[in-house]
């Protein structure tokens, strides 16, 4: 038999590594299952990691939006009473992404051979993450899959929303300020040093402004390969710190606290959590797991950390509002609502209330810092245009003044 190295997570959160043999990777996926491991990444020989590897660089291109789209047509054809490796046939068939149709072909393949659909789907990590894989998983044992899978196309299609409106909102200042750069180092670089030749010839003391722009146009010019490689340095060094357990506990920690933004991705966060457990939950999957999956799927490891503190809490016997109020990171409201929802036997109905209260919330933030970032970067634009200008004219004009 060959064997399987792996990545496993424990009851407790910590990861694990090891070798085993087995017939295939659900055979090992089961055993490690059963010694109470969450596997996350099971492979075999080289030759697999490099396909592996190939694989997931070809399926990165894939969209939220197909998968969205394949749950959707999953569920239709499922509720139609289609079998379903006739379904998965289809679905491979009329797709127009070549990594999809490669994914659904090896699915259907798997699933001819005796392995389940929930097996087949975790062998492809990067277009079926775990959120997707348990709620099949649910789903399947529920007889139940044509509703789960709606359920898992409008938590996703709520969760591609909420990202577009937050990638807008972060991308229109960064390309204006981009923008705003790039026309002052050009008139810096190309049009203040013409005009610092004609004010060579005037005499007397230059204005303030006027020496103030010239001396910023000699430092880029005589500077700029070294501010070109200091600005990448920079980028690459911050890069790989985020890349560190330390630097990125405290860049997400920064996220979460930084001005004007900051509470635009918690209420993300806190809507992502609730939406996700609240889905979860109302699939029939075990709150450990649901708290397990919600972790991993946070994409913010301070909020990881306090879900794995909860998840511990609870199998200690604890509820789960009080970890999430210790971990400083949910506001109030959530906190009380969330114990009231589960004293009540309501935690379901309390979380989704929860979660469209929170995207609400990110709609309207989204867009009022949008109205008002606009007129403030043009007026940051023009204010540093308008400087150049002035400064390099006002000399010009205190000449003319005194020639009359």
């Amino acid at each position: 038999m060959p064997v399987y190295q792996y990545v496993a997570r424990t009851p407790q959160g910590k990861m694990v590594t090891g070798r085993t043999e087995g017939d295939n990777e659900a055979t090992v996926a089961r055993l490690l299952r059963d010694q109470g491991l969450i596997p996350t990444s099971i492979e075999v020989g080289a030759a697999r990691a490099r396909a592996v590897k190939k694989e997931m660089g070809r399926i990165g291109r894939i969209k939220i939006d197909d998968i969205v789209i394949l749950s959707r047509q999953f569920a239709t054809m499922i509720r139609a009473g289609l079998p379903l490796m006739e379904v998965l046939n289809i679905l491979a068939e009329q797709s127009e992404k070549r990594a999809i149709k490669s994914v659904l072909k090896e699915v259907e393949r798997d699933v001819e051979t005796g392995s389940s659909l929930t097996e087949a789907l975790q062998k492809h990590p990067k277009v079926f993450n775990t959120f997707f894989v348990s709620m099949v998983k649910a789903g399947e044992a529920a007889g139940m899959l044509d509703t789960i899978l709606d359920q898992i196309a409008s938590y996703m299609e709520k969760v591609a929303s909420i990202q577009r409106k937050v990638k807008s909102a972060v991308t229109y200042p960064v390309v204006v300020s981009i923008i705003a750069i790039l026309i002052t180092a050009f008139l810096m670089i190309k049009v203040v040093p013409v005009f610092e030749d004609i004010l060579a010839d005037l005499k007397g003391q230059l204005p303030l402004m006027t020496r103030i722009t010239v001396g910023v146009s000699d430092a880029l010019r005589n500077n700029f390969l070294m501010l070109l490689f200091g600005l990448a340095a920079v980028i690459v060094a911050f890069w790989q710190i985020v890349k560190t357990k330390r630097g990125r506990q405290v860049w997400d920690r920064f996220k979460l606290t930084m001005p004007i933004f900051g509470p635009i991705f918690l209420k993300v966060s806190v809507a992502r959590f609730t939406r996700t457990l609240g889905t979860l939950i109302r699939a029939g999957v075990n709150i450990l797991n649901a708290l397990e999956i919600v972790a991993r799927t946070a994409n913010n490891v301070i909020i990881e950390a306090a879900v794995y503190k909860t998840r511990a809490s609870i199998q200690s016997g604890e509820s789960i509002a009080a970890p999430l109020r210790e971990s400083a990171v949910f506001p109030p409201m959530v906190v009380r609502m969330i114990d009231v929802g589960e004293r009540t036997g309501a935690l379901e109905t309390m979380l989704t209330k929860i979660a469209d209260f929170y995207e609400d919330q990110v709609d309207a933030a989204v867009a009022g810092l949008t109205a008002l970032i606009e007129p403030l970067m043009m007026v940051f634009l023009g204010f540093i245009i308008g400087f150049i200008v002035i400064s390099m004219f006002l000399p010009m004009i205190k000449l003319i003044e005194a020639v009359q």
